[in-house]
């Protein structure tokens, strides 16, 4: 008999890290939908937490943007990366502490999804990472922006999900203690 096989492009916690992109206070007031935004950012990172999975978050120029809303920052442990550039291949060594890590999937959340969002995205692609792009877990200030980056970055080959999508492909299996903790956060 065969032996049956997963789909590689499944998430497997193993080699998957969670990147927060450039949350930050001083923009995330004209950003559209804000709040889901950030509810949803919060649930994935308590699951990715509860899953024991690396996570990484960028600031874009903090001086001038402010730091990390606090919604999100008190869910995170480490120092935000700081950067100026748009692309998150510009903050210090992040890709290569990922390459390091032995990080073969990112999933990638935050603003704005045009700008610093897509462009890391595509530089990921570009470095052979595969991107899972949760579209609830990433906004733009404006609806077209919006869409056309999910189209672009879905186009050049990133994976476009959900938060629920991307908590349930890296717990895999139901009736263990994490399985809990994932259901009470999706509800």
């Amino acid at each position: 008999m065969k032996k049956m096989i997963r789909n590689q492009k499944i998430l497997n916690r193993t080699h998957t890290a969670l990147l927060v992109i450039d949350i930050q206070a001083r923009i995330i007031n004209v950003i559209r939908k804000q709040d889901k935004l950030v509810k949803n950012v919060v649930k994935l990172i308590q699951g990715i937490k509860a899953l024991n999975i690396p996570i990484y978050y960028t600031e874009q120029y903090p001086k001038g943007l402010g730091h990390t809303v606090e919604e999100i920052k008190s869910e995170l442990q480490d120092e935000a990366i700081q950067k100026v550039t748009f692309s998150c291949i510009g903050a210090e060594n992040l890709f290569e502490e990922l390459i390091k890590k032995d990080i073969k999937q990112v999933v990638v959340c935050g603003i704005e999804s045009h700008v610093c969002v897509q462009q890391t995205v595509l530089d990921l692609l570009a470095n052979s990472f595969q991107v899972n792009l949760p579209i609830n877990a990433v906004s733009s200030r404006y609806k077209i922006d919006y869409q056309t980056a999910l189209r672009r970055m879905e186009k050049s080959g990133a994976e476009i999900t959900t938060v629920e999508s991307v908590l349930f492909e890296l717990l895999e299996t139901s009736g263990s203690s994490e399985f809990k903790i994932i259901s009470n956060l999706i509800k």
